[in-house]
């Protein structure tokens, strides 16, 4: 058996129980909890016939560290990781499916917020590369608070070629870049799509950049050269989020 992981917070926690209660050991709420959230909480665990349980605080934050559990944490299986065919299985049940790939990030902190980020932007997976780039460990699940057990991530030999197979699944592949020919705001991020970042620093790798179907890039109107990556992917994604809402683009 897999080492059980902690998720912490009411959204996580009540996501989990309604999208994969199978997952989830147990559920341990903070004793004076007691309002119409946490008790949703406890219908949803009590419906899936998984254990719940009244704890102290101190015991939640030795679980979990001092973050803002919000009263509740959940004791999960990880996970599984999953291959091409599974995102490609998952796509066409999505009518207008988002992807976020990462172009060998190897900051573990970068890839746990972007992982985050993800998640609340209702990405369907986060794609990496398996080599010269961050992998799923403490630290990245950590930072996640949470989105590493709902985001399925995808660890893929040769980005270039598992970028390809997306076109093929009808995803048109944006790639964030600083030479990019059209503002995010510009460009039509709506229907299927897989947004590209690349490493800190460096960008899009040569190759990545060329699969691309078009590049974007983000106003910089200061004077640094480039911004963090998981704040360059919190603004992309939230763009590709405000176009399928609203419907339109910014002109």
């Amino acid at each position: 058996m897999s080492e059980l992981q902690y998720v912490y917070g009411l959204h996580a926690v009540r996501a989990l129980l309604s999208r994969d209660p199978v997952r989830v050991r147990r559920v341990a709420l903070q004793t004076r909890r007691d309002d119409p959230r946490s008790r949703e909480i406890e219908g949803l665990a009590a419906a899936a016939n998984v254990r719940i349980e009244r704890v102290e605080g101190e015991l939640l934050k030795r679980w979990v560290g001092d973050v803002v559990h919000q009263g509740v944490v959940a004791q999960v299986e990880p996970l599984k990781p999953w291959a091409e065919e599974d995102l490609i299985a998952a796509l066409s049940l999505r009518p207008d499916p988002l992807v976020l790939v990462l172009d060998g990030v190897t900051d573990p902190h970068n890839l746990g917020a972007c992982l985050r980020t993800a998640d609340a932007c209702g990405a369907v997976a986060v794609m990496l590369p398996r080599d010269r780039a961050a992998g799923l460990n403490p630290t990245v699940r950590k930072v996640a608070a949470g989105a590493a057990e709902t985001t399925p991530v995808v660890t893929v030999t040769n980005l270039v070629r598992s970028l390809k197979l997306l076109q093929e699944a009808g995803l048109w592949v944006a790639g964030a870049d600083a030479a990019g020919e059209k503002l995010a705001f510009e460009a039509d991020l709506t229907g299927p799509r897989a947004l590209v970042l690349g490493a800190e620093g460096a960008g899009l790798r040569d190759l990545t950049r060329k699969t691309c179907d078009f590049l974007v890039r983000l106003p910089q109107l200061g004077s640094v050269e480039s911004l963090n990556v998981s704040v360059a992917t919190g603004m992309l994604l939230y763009e590709a989020v405000r176009q399928r809402m609203t419907g339109q683009r910014s002109t």
